[in-house]
């Protein structure tokens, strides 16, 4: 047999090709793969029926005269993990977890590891005792009326459980019936005499689509009246309709049509005017003066924000004329009456047009 075992686990690894699939997969010839022992299996007259959903699984231990062979499988409720389970004659637990072990071997619970050595069975199971030894991997501690064997400081390596012909076993896998591990001390002989308890093995490998509404956790919808639904999509449509009802609606710029242009220099003149009228004339004056001088900037072709002095010298430049004369027509002559004011406009009227004839018979000079 030992023979026997390590020449299928050498030819599976060496000529089987390497198929890349999840660890204990019964089709993997990698390191961590199982087709070894099924290949064994079936030189023992095992018939092996490899089940990758729930619905096969079913359908292949229909009669209840099978094994099941399973690895951990989260996405099934504890209802689900029952009914799968019950169909079988006997369980073998592949790599069991804390919540299938509570659910199928009353209470029982997940441990520590065991150090890379064999310990002995020391127990009166048979597939136990007649492998002696066994490296065991992960640890579990029995629950009520669960036997343990491969004790390891107060834990054990195989958990096993019989009721009405019925059996349940649990061990790590990985550390016994992978194509490496398999030819390790006692490691063949038990998995062997586990997994061909009877004449056919179903080897279930559970798929993600197996998960039954049982096992999700309730969702928010589900969580809440059903009167909220419906309500917030109500009150979503009302806010879209008062957006659409009070929103603003952007279209097309147009322009509007005035009934009135108005000059820039009129405005200016008619604020003059009601400075006059109010008996200010340095105001109105100085309303004159910065109009006058923004026309000056564009016609000496100035930065729009030159400052007075800026102007009153490119005026007096242009001119020729007296600088201290241009600033006190554009900036300094305060009037105090609206003659002084009629004045001070006519000299700023009559600079302005000076300028503009000199910029004029300077271009056409050119």
């Amino acid at each position: 047999m030992a023979v026997l075992v390590v020449a299928l686990v050498g030819g599976t690894l060496v000529f089987g090709g390497y198929s890349q699939r999840d660890a204990l997969d019964p089709e993997s010839a990698g390191a961590d793969g199982t087709r070894a022992v099924v290949r064994v299996l079936e030189q023992q007259g095992v018939r092996v029926v490899i089940a990758r959903d729930r619905r096969a699984a079913e359908r292949a231990l229909e009669g209840g005269e099978a094994s099941l062979a399973m690895r951990d499988a989260p996405m099934l409720s504890d209802d689900a993990l029952r009914d799968v389970t019950g169909r079988a004659r006997h369980v073998i637990l592949l790599e069991p977890r804390s919540r299938t072990l509570d659910v199928l071997l009353n209470g029982s619970r997940t441990g520590g590891f065991a150090d890379d050595r064999a310990v002995a069975a020391d127990c009166r199971v048979p597939a136990a005792a007649n492998a002696a030894t066994a490296r065991v991997g992960e640890l579990m501690t029995p629950g009520d009326g669960v036997r343990g064997c491969f004790p390891v400081d107060g834990e054990v390596g195989l958990l096993f459980s019989e009721a009405n012909g019925r059996t349940v076993t649990a061990l790590d896998a990985l550390a016994t019936a992978t194509n490496a591990t398999l030819p390790l001390d006692g490691n063949a002989a038990l998995a062997l005499a586990v997994l061909g308890q009877t004449d056919t093995l179903v080897w279930y490998v559970p798929s993600p689509a197996d998960a039954d509404r049982a096992a999700d956790a309730p969702t928010l919808g589900e969580l809440t009246p059903p009167w909220v639904t419906p309500g917030i999509l109500m009150l979503l449509v009302a806010a879209l309709v008062s957006a659409l009802w009070r929103g603003r609606r952007f279209g097309p710029l147009v322009t509007e049509r005035l009934p009135v242009t108005v000059r820039a220099n009129e405005t200016t003149e008619g604020r003059a005017r009601l400075y006059a009228t109010a008996r200010d004339a340095p105001h109105a004056l100085d309303e004159l003066r910065r109009a006058a001088r923004s026309r000056l900037q564009r016609l000496l072709g100035l930065p729009t924000r030159s400052a007075p002095d800026q102007v009153v010298d490119a005026v007096a430049e242009r001119l020729g004329a007296d600088r201290a004369r241009v600033r006190a027509i554009l900036a300094d002559d305060r009037p105090r009456t609206d003659r002084d004011l009629v004045a001070a406009a006519d000299r700023l009227r009559d600079l302005e047009a000076s300028v503009r004839a000199a910029v004029r018979t300077e271009g056409t000079t050119r």
